[in-house]
């Protein structure tokens, strides 16, 4: 007797032409757990009406680009929206999400606080997945800086470097606020100690204080280092991700996870089953 097989998850994948957008699809097509129910791009795009792999250059798909999301998972045909498009698109798609009773996934980031306060509401309706960084690497670094930062304790500064491609809209990134929030939360510090530039006559460095500096150029995919200088010693905590593949394989990780959850608000921790 052969055992049942379970059924694919459908998706629906945002910006499906971008970056992220096309990494995702040709991931997804590669995956036996995954069907690609839905995809969208911007109204006005030339690819609208296309097959969704003819317009990312990957080979037929059958499945139109739209550019109203909410028809592309009407009629109960996807489980979870996967979306890098942008806070202002986020926001959006995650009131359409939240209407249909949709699971979503976000990776954008730039997020001001009442974007962030959106995404909460929509996630008492639905479960929903937002981190500023899907790679499953990057997470358990964030996850030891915070318990690297508690073992060597306030005699050690902290500085965190990132670098990313000269495209990229919003400074510092989401994951490098993500590294300073987690290791300010084990170290008992508040955002007051994030100091986002030093120029000039600063005068010394004050105690607590954690420092978050930037990098802009070329096609960094991303580069996260986080520093804790000591007496006579330096540790180093460094992610590098040479291509985007990392960050997809997490976005669809966690796309599998999230359509067996309740509704709230979770992130990759969440995701890989980290204690908080």
């Amino acid at each position: 007797m052969t055992a049942p097989t379970t059924p694919p998850i459908r998706i629906a994948i945002t910006g499906v032409t971008g970056r992220m957008g096309s990494t995702l699809l040709r991931l997804a097509r590669a995956d036996e757990g995954m069907l690609v129910a839905g995809a969208t791009e911007r109204h006005g795009a030339a690819c609208i009406g296309l097959d969704a792999g003819l317009a990312a250059r990957l080979g037929a798909l059958e499945v139109s680009v739209m550019d109203d999301l909410g028809k592309a998972v009407e009629k109960g045909r996807v489980q979870v929206v996967i979306d890098f498009t942008g806070p202002r698109a986020s926001i959006e798609h995650a009131r359409i999400c939240a209407e249909r009773k949709v699971a979503l996934v976000v990776g954008s980031t730039g997020f001001s606080s009442l974007e962030k306060e959106k995404l909460a509401e929509a996630s008492q309706q639905i479960p929903l997945v937002a981190a500023p960084n899907m790679s499953v690497g990057v997470n358990l670094v964030i996850r030891m800086a915070g318990e690297l930062a508690k073992v060597l304790g306030a005699s050690f500064d902290v500085d965190i470097l990132e670098a990313h491609h000269r495209l990229k809209k919003d400074a510092p990134s989401g994951t490098a606020l993500r590294l300073a929030e987690e290791i300010a939360k084990a170290t008992g510090r508040g955002a007051s100690s994030f100091r986002f530039e030093r120029h000039g006559q600063v005068g010394e460095r004050p105690p607590n204080e954690i420092g978050l500096q930037t990098l802009r150029g070329g096609d960094v995919v991303g580069e996260h280092t986080v520093y804790f200088f000591g007496e006579g010693e330096r540790v180093e905590l460094t992610h590098r991700a040479t291509s985007r593949d990392p960050f997809a394989s997490g976005a669809l990780r966690a796309a599998r996870w999230v359509v067996t959850q309740p509704p709230g608000l979770y992130d990759m921790q969440n995701v890989l089953g980290f204690s908080r």
